[in-house]
């Protein structure tokens, strides 16, 4: 059984070109043409694992040197799960289920119903939750041997998640999202509008959150009760992530990346102008970092800023795998593999990478792994960032940046000033439906104006205190609208602001006063709002008479 999933992955293999990165954009290292095709697992020391276009396990050091590499009967997709032993299992499209260990030497194969696209789920007891296209889930012990089955009745490409109680979790093609117990026992089903590809992602609560091809997202309680359902504009394939700070980030195919509350409010919602199949990473920071259809990975501030972009120009549909020494690693369609050095590990939180953590569990965490994780990280990440970096991989070639302040972290540093930020303005507004409508982000960067919230139809801004204002405004709204997926807000609405003040200008255009502080808008508003003549009597006027 095959769906077009797979058929990307089967094209000539080329290594990317020359990445464009945006200003503040971190340096980005070439490992080479590794034929990645699955997600990367990483281990706790750094090595990496995957499955490749060669229908191959791979295990390579930092640099992408390969340690050894295992043939399967087929390529795969799936997340690999290391163990706390150090053992890899490795799902492929030949139905089958490897464990290897440490040093690549098969110790089981497991042949089950059907390919395997989803992602097998580590038990605490080291028993592997595995589900199949064939439409069945399975329990394996530690050796390989099936514990249980349960069929679902239609294929499974969402990967299985389990709750601190045991309890699992996965999507169907029968368009439900299935809990089981422990012993596989059927707990509840709850019936969403379409497929469920999406992966279910757990908060510290145990509620669960996933995708749907019905355009929305669903936050659901242990019960199977509904919580709330947030729409989006197209079908939501990828997989949630839940982050330190109670925010459910998750891309859509309509090309935004949505933070939502934990609650149900919208926290914002970021564009990255190309559909997005894969989950975010949270780093420790708080910064998001997600790559989309068009090949382009976006470093999202916690607050729904873009940090920076790097294009690649190759799609990107698995998740970015982050080291605990704080090392990045993205592949695109080709299977090149790259790495970004000197980050920051996974932030700690409920759910905040796609497989929960970096070995690909894809559960919840007791108090004691979390502890020794967060334990980890910061031991990983102090070692490399006092140490110097990797040697033996090749930089890729980057366009020179413009001169400027050095990058500050975590806030990037301002890509343009004040002025420039105006002039952008001015250069993007644009009319619809008779009112001059302005670039809200160029807007805001101009008059140092804050984004708190964004959300497909508001901004809520921050305002500085001043004429009049006695104390800095926080959670004023304005009316968004969205052209090309990037927010316009109306000129007039700047008018209503606390404490701003407006005067035109014929030549010099629209200067903007708030806080003391006057930004010119070079606005020709007559040439974008022209006065045409129109019939007195249209009624009367025959066409062609």
């Amino acid at each position: 059984m095959r769906t077009p999933l797979s058929l990307a992955f089967l094209l000539p293999l080329t290594l990317f070109p020359a990445l464009a990165q945006t200003p503040g954009a971190p340096p980005v290292t070439s490992l080479g043409d590794l034929k990645v095709v699955s997600s990367v697992a990483v281990t706790e020391g750094g090595d990496l694992i995957f499955v490749g276009t060669d229908a191959r396990v791979h295990r390579t050091d930092t640099r992408g040197t390969e340690r050894w590499n295992f043939g399967v009967g087929d390529l795969g997709r799936a997340h690999p799960v290391i163990t706390p032993q150090g053992t890899v299992i490795a799902a492929s499209y030949d139905d089958s289920v490897y464990a290897l260990d440490p040093t690549g030497k098969l110790l089981w194969k497991t042949k089950l119903d059907g390919d395997l696209f989803a992602s097998p789920a580590l038990r605490p007891d080291g028993s592997v939750i595995v589900a199949t296209a064939g439409g069945t889930v399975y329990a394996l012990s530690p050796q390989g041997q099936v514990v249980w089955s349960f069929k679902v009745g239609s294929p499974v490409f969402s990967s299985p998640a389990v709750a601190a109680d045991g309890t699992i979790y996965f999507g169907g093609q029968n368009n439900s999202l299935h809990a089981l117990t422990p012993n596989g026992q059927l707990k509840w089903t709850f019936r969403a509008g379409s497929t469920v590809f999406s992966s279910p992602a757990l908060d510290a609560q145990g509620n669960v959150y996933f995708g749907s091809g019905d355009r929305r997202i669903y936050s659901v309680a242990p019960d199977g009760r509904v919580r709330w359902v947030r729409p989006t504009g197209l079908f939501v394939n990828a997989s949630p992530i839940v982050t330190g700070g109670g925010l459910v980030v998750v891309g859509s195919y309509d090309g935004n990346v949505y933070a939502v509350r934990t609650s149900g409010e919208d926290a914002w919602v970021y564009p990255t102008g190309a559909p997005v199949a894969a989950s975010a990473a949270e780093l420790s920071d708080g910064t998001l970092v997600v790559g989309d259809l068009q090949g382009t990975v976006h470093a999202i501030g916690p607050n729904g800023q873009g940090l920076w972009k790097i294009a690649t120009g190759k799609k990107i549909d698995t998740p970015v795998a982050v080291s605990d020494q704080g090392t990045l690693y993205f592949s695109g369609e080709g299977g090149a593999l790259n790495a970004i050095e000197k980050q920051r590990p996974l932030a700690d939180g409920p759910w905040t990478s796609f497989r929960n953590v970096p070995t690909g569990w894809g559960r919840v965490l007791t108090a004691g792994e979390a502890a020794t994780r967060t334990a980890a990280k910061r031991a990983a990440a102090t070692a490399v960032l006092a140490g110097t970096p990797p040697r033996g991989a090749t930089p890729l070639p980057v366009p020179p940046r413009p001169a400027g302040p050095a990058p500050v972290t975590p806030a990037p540093p301002p890509a343009l000033t004040p002025e420039q930020y105006a002039q952008a303005a001015g250069r993007s507004a644009r009319t619809l439906d008779g009112q001059v409508y302005l670039p809200l982000r160029e807007l805001t960067g101009a008059l140092g104006t804050p984004i708190r919230l964004l959300t497909p139809r508001t901004a809520t801004l921050t305002l500085p205190a001043g004429n009049g204002v006695q104390a800095a405004l926080s959670g004023v709204p304005v009316p968004v609208r969205y052209v090309d997926r990037a927010p316009f807000v109306p000129l007039a609405a700047l008018a209503e602001l606390p404490g701003v003040t407006l005067a035109a200008r014929r030549a010099a255009g629209v200067s903007v006063t708030l806080a003391g502080r006057t930004v010119t808008l070079p606005l020709n508003v007559p040439a974008l709002t022209p006065l045409r003549g129109q019939p007195e009597y249209p009624a009367l006027i025959r066409r062609g008479g």
